[in-house]
Parts: C-alpha cells; sequence; structure tokens
C-alpha cells in the first residue's frame, strides 16, 4: 500500500482547498494509497493558524478538516528515527528544519512513504522521496 504524508504547507493547501492539492489527495486515496500526516506537521499547522489573523474562521475550517485526516503519532521510535538523521545530516554539514526531519523520520518508518512537500529541504534527505501536488 503507498502512503502520502502531507507537510505543513501541502497539509494546509488541502485542508484550506487551495493550489489543487486537496484534488490530486483525492486522486490517490481513490487507487488506494493511504493518505495523512503526523503530529508534528499538526502541531506546525496549528501553531499558525493560532497566530493569524483569521483564526476563529480558520481554526474551525481545520478542526472540521482534520477529524477526517489520518494523523500518524510522533512516538519513541520516530524520535531514534530523527535522532539519526540529523547527526548524518549534521555530519556532512547539511541543516533541516526539526519539524522537516520529524516529518522524514515519520515517512522513513512507515515504508512505502512518499512526503507531499514544496519544501526543497526534504528533497535534500538520502532516501526520501517527495513530490510537488501543487497545480500553481
Amino acid at each position: 500500500m503507498t502512503r502520502y504524508l502531507l507537510d505543513t504547507n501541502a497539509l494546509a493547501d488541502a485542508i484550506f482547498r487551495r493550489r489543487g492539492v486537496h484534488v490530486r489527495a483525492e486522486e490517490a486515496r481513490l487507487r488506494g494509497a493511504r493518505i495523512g500526516t503526523c503530529s508534528p506537521v499538526v502541531a506546525e499547522l496549528l501553531g499558525g493558524i493560532e497566530y493569524s489573523s483569521t483564526r476563529d474562521s480558520n481554526m474551525v475550517i481545520a478542526n472540521r478538516r482534520l477529524a477526517s485526516i489520518r494523523i500518524w503519532p510522533f512516538e519513541l521510535e520516530n524520535a531514534r528515527e530523527y535522532a539519526r538523521r540529523y547527526a548524518i545530516l549534521r555530519k556532512t554539514g547539511i541543516t533541516v528544519g526539526h519539524i522537516d526531519l520529524m516529518v522524514a523520520a515519520t515517512a522513513r518508518l512507515l515504508g512505502n512513504c512518499t512526503v507531499v512537500s514544496t519544501d526543497s529541504d526534504l528533497t535534500r534527505i538520502q532516501g526520501l522521496n517527495v513530490e510537488n501536488w501543487t497545480t500553481e
């Protein structure tokens, strides 16, 4: 089974029905793929909404749509995978944001998982499949 893990920008685009991401997600779901995200992404998304000038209306939309999205947890094994990736990248002089590394760790542990993102940092993580689903 193919899995797609939406990063923060892709999740926001899917939830708020922007840039075609929600269409691509539905197409993948109809082909039998599992579409989801991980708890660090949800935290980052909700933090951005809390900070926004349209907090109330956006939070209603986000809460309603998050209820139907699979959210993979970030647990101890994810933290171990994060630590391994962090050390490898650090030793080679590559810096990647912490949330991005948490996304990568979760995707790698899920197996047969592609990260949906527009973030070029994720493409620098060896062995991670990344696709851009935006239509703009």
